[in-house]
């Protein structure tokens, strides 16, 4: 059979994520096949391994309209919008149902190990763009199988593929070594023997975000408890502290992720915590039963018993080597998508409207979604996700004009500035928390994003 793009093939969705499976919901509003292919054994399985952690995002906020309008005639009940899920609830009471609804369009323990064209390795031109992708899948039980696309939407996210904790974007020399020691996700305080791992030790934590604030406030509750008193933490930071490092506290439009950086700063106000700034870790050494850690200036710090690294996430890529994939060379995200969320200069809490034009690369038919469109760029929110799919598979329905038309209205961060991921002169600092102390919400779409507090 002489298959080529233009049959009607399905639309393969890597991961049943929020993302994935919102795109798979807006290809089934529009009466398009969707194809979902996720690694694990579960609808978001990802999500299901940071169940404890609760979002800083409400329910309202975290609920495409799309998926929402495909679960109402199943009798779902969507919770309070107002209030705020955990991972273990958003995946229960949310990407679940949604999996149930797409049936046997969704299938589990399905990894996805190549995409390429039909015939065509990434260095043939010939008609290339005339043939359908090839989707290589390998199941849990070892078999193997190539399914044709007629477009493929990457929404595996970066949670496979944390950063390590040198300084340098490599690990450590010694990280591996010590790899039963060192952990990449935020504990689960209640799970006995986790809590049993930290409970009157010291732990050294690296890391300047969310999750570093949260196990930052878990691990200071943990020493409040009675018997837990000799908790200690050591907070590695790679910058200096500054009016931004704790997020934008009061002024942040999402309360609960203001909440969460001004309770990281207690931590360390209380005695909890012990900050060391401008620590770039070059090795972690056995010293005896513990750790130290050692920068790259050559400062040692005090021995710890564990150590928990939180730097971020990267993309996983291998998988789509043979497509011509326009990538930029710092952020690892789509080229055109890149200079508009750069932390290093994006400021504000601002997104700037971005849909399919932004995620296209020079592989006409594959789009990067979700967490992993932005690469190694932090702070994505599910609604910037729920808008990218709606606009990527309007393009493959065909209709440019929707997917042209890119609105989005998001929450202030209430921190002016980039994210500093160095150091930053202090000068560039104000005493009020910056440009951005007086929140205003602000929409972005169609034309030059909105100016707002000041920035």
């Amino acid at each position: 059979m002489n298959v080529t793009a233009t049959d009607p093939l399905p639309v393969v969705v890597i991961g049943a994520g929020p993302a994935g499976l919102a795109a798979a919901a807006h290809l089934v509003d529009r009466g398009l096949e969707a194809l979902v292919l996720e690694a694990g054994t579960q609808a978001g399985a990802a999500v299901r391994e940071w169940s404890h952690v609760r979002l800083f995002s409400t329910w309202g906020e975290v609920i495409d309209s799309v998926a929402e309008k495909l679960l109402a005639p199943t009798g779902w009940v969507k919770p309070d919008a107002d209030t705020y899920p955990t991972g273990g609830d958003w995946a229960g009471a949310y990407l679940q149902p949604l999996a149930d609804v797409l049936g046997d369009s969704v299938r589990l323990g399905a990894r996805v190990t190549g995409v390429s064209r039909r015939g065509r390795d990434r260095v043939v031109d010939v008609d290339r763009d005339k043939q359908p992708f090839t989707v290589h899948i390998q199941y849990g039980d070892g078999r193997e199988e190539r399914v044709l696309a007629r477009a493929v939407i990457d929404a595996s996210g970066t949670w496979s593929t944390p950063s390590p904790a040198g300084g340098d974007g490599l690990p450590a020399l010694g990280e591996r070594a010590a790899a039963n020691r060192v952990s990449y996700r935020v504990p689960d305080f209640k799970n006995p023997a986790v809590r049993a791992r930290y409970a009157n030790r010291r732990t050294a934590v690296i890391g300047s975000g969310a999750s570093a604030f949260t196990a930052l406030t878990a691990l200071a509750a943990l020493a409040k408890s009675r018997d837990c008193a000799d908790t200690r933490v050591t907070w590695i930071l790679r910058r200096d502290i500054s009016n931004n490092t704790f997020g934008g506290g009061s002024a942040d439009q999402l309360p609960a992720r203001g909440g969460l950086g001004l309770a990281a700063k207690a931590a360390v106000d209380e005695g909890y915590a012990e900050a060391v700034t401008g620590f770039r870790t070059n090795a972690i050494e056995r010293n005896g039963e513990r750790l130290a850690l050692v920068a790259e200036d050559g400062r040692r710090l005090d021995p710890v018993d564990e150590v928990i690294v939180l730097t971020g996430f990267r993309p996983y890529l291998s998988f789509l080597d043979e497509l011509r994939l326009g990538l930029d060379e710092r952020l690892q995200a789509p080229v055109e998508l890149a200079p508009l969320i750069d932390p290093n200069q994006h400021s504000c809490g601002t997104v700037h409207p971005h849909g399919v034009k932004e995620l296209a690369h020079p592989e006409e038919g594959v789009y990067l979604v979700g967490m992993k469109s932005y690469g190694r760029a932090p702070s994505f929110l599910a609604l910037t996700g729920y808008e990218q799919v709606r606009s990527v598979v309007a393009a493959i329905a065909g209709d440019h004009e929707s997917a042209e038309h890119v609105e989005l209205v998001l929450p202030e961060t209430g921190v002016c500035g980039g994210a500093g991921l160095f150091d930053q002169p202090a000068d560039t600092m104000t005493d009020d928390g910056g440009c951005c102390a007086t929140p205003a919400a602000f929409r972005i779409g169609v034309g030059a994003p909105a100016a707002s507090g000041g920035c």
